[in-house]
């Protein structure tokens, strides 16, 4: 028997979390009868496919224009905001580039990306692990923010006024001491807590 694995398949960043007719007559075409395709809170849907065929059935997803990703201890792909006032505007050339930089990434535990276009903050940047808010032509910086559990609490604003390169660099860095000094399954909350954010805003450079 064919060993399946599972991966993380979205549509990418846009003008929402959507998905077109093509993309659900292919994804369709890799659920089983009987099989169910989860839907997670981070735009994401979870997709078992046989491990053998794995890069052929990638490429046949990004050719649709999906977007697929690793299950696991990885950077999630970057949740966004519905980008309602325009690509420019609210900045989708700079959360693609983002996510191309991060998504994927090994880390301790999971850790989930979050970006808004404005201060109406629909990505929920300041309740995820790594938040980004665009202000004007600039960008603000969150780290440690919980969205579940009795103990859950909004992140840290530690940079202000990024540009995109700046922001690009900021969160490359953070990523990487996360990925450097947390241990082994420390949520990156914990992390935070345990480094403390000014050590954090002092390690980048």
């Amino acid at each position: 028997m064919n060993k399946r694995i599972k991966i993380a398949v979205n549509g990418g960043i846009h003008f929402g979390a959507k998905l077109n007719a093509k993309q659900l007559i292919l994804l369709a075409k890799y659920i089983g009868a009987g099989e169910e395709l989860e839907l997670t809170t981070f735009q994401q849907l979870y997709l078992e496919i046989e491990e053998g065929k794995k890069e052929e059935i990638i490429a046949e997803l990004e050719d649709a224009g999906l977007s697929c990703y690793e299950v696991g201890n990885f950077v999630k792909s970057l949740r966004t905001c519905n980008f309602c006032k325009g690509s420019e505007e609210e900045g989708m050339p700079v959360a693609i580039e983002l996510n191309k930089r991060i998504a994927g990434i090994p880390v301790p535990f999971t850790l989930k990306p979050a970006y808004t276009g404005c201060p109406i903050g629909c990505g929920e940047p300041l309740v995820n692990d790594i938040g980004i808010m665009k202000i004007k032509d600039t960008y603000n910086l969150y780290i440690g923010g919980k969205a579940k559990g009795k103990d859950a609490t909004v992140g840290s604003l530690v940079m202000e006024k990024l540009t995109p390169e700046e922001l690009y660099s900021a969160v490359e860095q953070i990523i990487h001491l996360y990925k450097e000094s947390g241990k082994k399954r420390e949520q990156f909350h914990r992390f935070v807590n345990r480094m403390g954010k000014d050590n954090i805003i002092a390690s980048i450079s």
